[in-house]
């Protein structure tokens, strides 16, 4: 079974997420997937509008964890930046339908979208200090252009769930509707979008992105040599070790650990 369906009606091509039994957690796999079908898209005349949305109860729980311990982002172009950089390359509009759980990347990919919708039931959560991470996706620069630097602060370095309404609030969602309704308010929307004339609505879209753009990306690359490195930090290790052994992370062995390495590093030099 395809962890990502496509499905096209006229000039809108629907994207679904296709890993309910997992929440739609994201592997490196199904980032490369959803990269080769913007890319494909965006060279696709007939294709107008892209819809974004998920089977099963959530939208995504962000990262695959065993997928993400197999294969950790590193230097150069990892599934993770071939998303991202297609998603900021992508010049025709996307809509995106959340309903349940975005979580991590669930919800910083929703940046790169020019119509995100809500259903009710959304909950949000950006907990990547939690896992000892940091913002990916340039939302580092984009979350606190939207919400305030205040705001921002509260939801990167708490890590804690918010709701659809906040979510509305600070700039993330466009509108919080009834989940019944989410699917079918996101197709009406790319219906009346593929039925205006398409090169003045990329025109709008690069326009509307044009004052951004330089900062996302460099975001993007601030983020990710910073990610690199944490990573592979004790702190990761521990969060991750303490996963797998079904156990609360301990941070103290973390400091520990990190204590050893710069002695053993120390006597070596």
């Amino acid at each position: 079974m395809s962890e990502i369906l496509t499905e096209r009606s006229g000039s809108v091509l629907r994207v679904t997420l296709n890993r309910p039994a997992k929440k739609n957690a994201m592997t490196s796999a199904m980032y490369n997937a959803l990269a080769d079908i913007l890319n494909e898209a965006a060279k696709d005349d007939e294709i107008r509008v892209v819809v974004w949305d998920s089977a099963g109860d959530s939208f995504s729980a962000g990262n695959d964890v065993e997928d993400f311990l197999k294969n950790p982002p590193g230097p150069g172009e990892s599934p993770q930046a071939r998303l991202g950089n297609a998603l900021l390359n992508f010049d025709k509009p996307i809509i995106a339908a959340v309903k349940g759980a975005a979580v991590g990347g669930g919800t910083t990919l929703l940046t790169h979208c020019d119509f995100v919708y809500a259903g009710e039931s959304a909950k949000f959560q950006l907990p990547f200090v939690n896992l000892g991470l940091v913002p990916e996706f340039g939302s580092s620069w984009s979350l606190p252009t939207r919400s305030g630097y205040i705001r921002a602060a509260e939801l990167f370095m708490l890590g804690q769930p918010f709701n659809a309404e906040l979510a509305a609030k600070i700039g993330l969602v466009t509108r919080v509707v009834p989940d019944e309704k989410l699917l079918a308010t996101a197709t009406e929307t790319a219906e009346k979008l593929a039925a205006k004339p398409s090169g003045a609505l990329r025109a709008i879209k690069k326009l509307l992105r044009r004052s951004s753009r330089e900062q996302v990306e460099q975001a993007i690359e601030a983020e990710a040599e910073e990610f690199t490195t944490r990573v592979r930090s004790a702190e990761v290790r521990e969060v991750f070790t303490a996963f797998l052994e079904k156990r609360p992370p301990d941070f103290t062995r973390a400091k520990e650990a990190a204590t050893a390495t710069q002695g053993n590093k120390a006597a070596q030099a």
